[in-house]
């Protein structure tokens, strides 16, 4: 992890942590293979140690960052109706639960503007490349949920938003994901409290079945 650098000390100001996270989020793209692992809980030393990792295991990852950094993180508990993965495992949608539990980080950083971000100075992770406001998914549309693209890698490209607001082209409102929130469950200190109290999304003895199979099945295929 070495390699991800580091906050930049000459400027403590939020459009250097910001940048700083944005460069973290490129290292994970590229160094932790994308995978559907079902252990969300895994810890994030194992994950980089594996080198592989779901997207809920590269959104702790970097969180890790973060934190090493000083930047105070949290997550958002949402859950998602199943359907939302359909597109990914079209022959597999019995096996889909009909709710997920997501973990969905956000970062504290003083001194972020609301005028771009409103929840400042929590920044979503939604909003690491870019504002609620700023109109984004122009190139290749919005996030789909199917082809190799996963939904963290789609952070850096379009809007991924849980709540109707952010701007996206007339054209496309795919970047709107709301349609599948089912339930906010509030914030979290971290994802490991939120998932003590509603649970991973699968059950123990499922996740032992699936994750030989799921845990090194590279996402998109």
């Amino acid at each position: 992890m070495r390699s991800i650098g580091r906050a930049d000390r000459e400027g403590e100001g939020p459009a250097a942590k910001v940048a700083a996270l944005r460069r973290a989020h490129r290292w994970i793209s590229a160094e932790v293979r994308p995978v559907y692992s079902v252990q969300e809980a895994r810890p994030v030393s194992q994950v980089l140690r594996l080198g592989r990792g779901s997207c809920s295991q590269r959104m702790a990852v970097l969180e890790a960052v973060a934190r090493a950094w000083g930047v105070p993180s949290r997550v958002r508990g949402l859950v998602v109706d199943g359907t939302f993965w359909y597109p990914r495992f079209p022959r597999m949608r019995r096996l889909i639960p009909d709710q997920v539990v997501l973990a969905w980080p956000e970062f504290r950083i003083e001194g972020l503007s609301r005028d771009d971000h409103t929840a400042a100075p929590w920044l979503p992770v939604s909003e690491l490349f870019g504002g609620a406001r700023e109109p984004r998914g122009r190139i290749g549309g919005g996030f789909t949920n199917a082809g190799p693209e996963t939904l963290f890698e789609a952070l850096s490209r379009t809007s991924v938003d849980w709540d109707g607001v952010a701007v996206c082209p007339a054209s496309d409102g795919s970047c709107d994901l709301s349609a599948y929130l089912l339930a906010d469950l509030g914030r979290f200190d971290s994802r490991d409290e939120l998932f003590a109290r509603y649970g991973q999304t699968l059950c123990g003895p499922a996740r032992l079945l699936a994750e030989p199979v799921l845990g090194r099945r590279a996402a998109g295929l």
